[in-house]
């Protein structure tokens, strides 16, 4: 049993997950599951022993010692090196030119060839199809809606990065309108108030009515980006996760209303899994590295 467990292990501007994943019956192991805050704009010294202890705490709640390691992260990032490339994206710019899996390796008393590392949204989609709502279609996009604009494609039947975040969309790129600041702006623009995050802003929906007038315009502007990526590419499936997926209600109705009025036959399904997903997905491809299957998108560098 212990060959086939993972630690699958999610890296977030403001957090870490982790837990340990049996990838032979593809589930999650009961009372694994860590999540601690970061400071992303913390030393790399400070950033490292964070993620390092909260691993050993996940492998100690089954009395293992730290093993196969499988990470998401997000980029810019040299995933097959393991070279943190992120630099003016407002978090972890201390980590830049730095080889992550050799500084985990080293820290964790295990070889640096037993870490897998790999762009976030593509293991938040990996981990619909390995385990959740993807199933057996090869026909999907997923995005990842948070911090930043995550984008993937399922290609026979494994996730590559789709890298949609830095496409020129109205006045800037797409992350400047599909991300949880440009929410942050728009509440600000309405009210004259800042807030911290997007759940502050639900928290609101039914007392400030620019609420929802905000999450229509989401909609619409998320309609309106990805529909020629999945038209060109005849995908019928997008699934959406990520901290802003939660309010999923309060945009789907005008994110489905202008796909289907320009006869766009796309099914969109909200993720199962939820953070699970990039977890699933971040051990799942571990696994194939160990079996010297390489996902396409490990072999370039690419932004989540």
């Amino acid at each position: 049993m212990m060959d086939s467990i993972i630690a699958g292990v999610d890296i977030g501007g403001t957090h870490i997950t982790a837990a340990l994943v049996d990838v032979q019956r593809r589930v999650i192991l009961n009372n694994s599951l860590q999540r601690v805050a970061v400071n992303s704009k913390d030393s790399a010294a400070n950033i490292f022993t964070t993620w390092c202890n909260v691993i050993r705490d996940c492998f100690q709640s089954f009395n293992m010692k730290p093993a196969k390691i499988g990470m998401a992260m997000p980029g810019p990032f040299d995933y097959k090196k393991g070279v943190a490339l992120l630099k003016n994206q407002d978090k972890f710019d201390n980590l830049y030119g730095i080889n992550v899996k050799v500084q985990m390796a080293s820290r964790l008393q295990i070889n640096a060839g037993d870490i897998s590392i790999a762009n976030d949204a593509a293991c938040f989609l990996q981990g619909e199809i390995f385990h959740g709502v993807a199933g057996s279609n090869d026909r999907v996009m997923g995005l990842t809606l948070g911090t930043g604009l995550g984008a993937a494609r399922a290609v026979n039947m494994t996730s590559e990065d789709a890298d949609l975040w830095c496409y020129s969309f109205k006045d800037g790129i797409a992350e400047d309108y599909l991300s949880s600041r440009w929410f942050m702006k728009r509440f600000f623009e309405y009210s004259g108030r800042k807030l911290e995050n997007v759940k502050e802003l639900v928290q609101l929906k039914d007392t400030e009515g620019c609420v929802q007038a905000i999450f229509k315009e989401f909609g619409n502007n998320l309609a309106t980006f990805i529909k020629p990526f999945m038209v060109a590419e005849s995908r019928n499936v997008l699934i959406l996760g990520g901290s802003i997926a939660k309010a999923y209600d309060l945009f789907i109705g005008e994110l489905e209303k202008l796909l289907t009025s320009e006869n766009i036959q796309v099914q969109v399904r909200h993720s199962v899994l939820g953070e699970s997903a990039a977890l699933m997905g971040a051990a799942s491809f571990c696994q194939q590295e160990h079996e010297s299957i390489q996902p396409a998108f490990v072999h370039k560098i690419s932004r989540g």
